[in-house]
């Protein structure tokens, strides 16, 4: 049975596409069978696996509307161990289609439940604000991990966040947790990313990851090659804080 995990933040930015990306890429070198979901319109965690996403017959949002099943809409092994349902701009029109239908918090749950125990993880890429694209995300998931960027305004609206995922586990799942915090774009030499760690530590209750994810120029680029950071440059510090991440959370389980 698959752990599943959204990547959530509501702030735009703060890396929960590259760790959507990078954390799957990770699990599956490790052996691990990953489906990556991707609920952002952008579709920006499609296209950084390689996938044309404005060339695409069913995303999710075909699924979500109820006009294809999960099935029609994963593509395997996309790179090895790892299948993903892509998502494009279509997607932006889902929230107001699905006004009026019952019960639409649970549409991706319904559809995830019938392929979990395909996999070891899923993973799943929310859309940078708090809509129903990411409650639906919320009541598949098992757990919520939340990148946060280190940066000066990093808290602001992670209060928000967490009171939104304690009313989803309150109201919707009873199942989810928080999987933690894992600090972003981290640059050793300046003082503010040192700040920014501590600052979160003492106000964050929450699980927060040992693995600090560098500000580093080949994961910038590794997106616009349409790979992973472990196929694109396998010794540089991203992929190796990538892969320390996918250990700790395997350690998690």
């Amino acid at each position: 049975m698959a752990k599943t995990i959204a990547i959530a933040n509501q702030k735009g930015g703060v890396g929960k596409t590259t760790t959507s990306i990078n954390l799957s890429a990770c699990l599956a070198e490790k052996g691990k069978k990953v489906l990556v979901i991707d609920t952002d319109p952008q579709g920006n965690t499609t296209s950084g696996f390689g996938i044309d996403k404005n060339n695409l017959e069913n995303t999710i949002y075909d699924l979500i509307l109820g006009e294809c099943s999960i099935s029609d809409c994963i593509i395997k092994n996309v790179i090895s161990n790892i299948s993903i349902v892509p998502s494009n701009v279509n997607l932006a029109a889902a929230e107001i289609e699905l006004i009026g239908i019952d019960r639409k918090e649970y549409i991706l749950k319904k559809e995830v439940d019938y392929i979990k125990e395909e996999y070891d993880f899923i993973i799943i890429d929310c859309p940078p604000s708090l809509n129903m694209l990411t409650i639906n995300a919320m009541t598949t998931a098992d757990s919520v991990l939340v990148p946060i960027q280190c940066e000066y305004y990093a808290l602001e609206g992670l209060s928000q966040l967490i009171h939104t995922i304690n009313l989803v586990k309150e109201r919707l799942n009873p199942d989810l947790d928080m999987e933690g915090a894992v600090f972003t774009m981290y640059d050793s030499r300046t003082n503010l990313s040192m700040q920014v760690v501590e600052n979160v530590k003492q106000n964050l209750s929450q699980k927060i990851y040992n693995t600090l994810i560098p500000r580093n120029i080949r994961l910038a680029e590794a997106p616009s090659h349409g790979m992973p950071i472990n196929l694109y440059d396998a010794k540089s510090a991203g992929a190796e804080a990538y892969m320390q991440l996918a250990e700790e959370i395997i350690s998690n389980i």
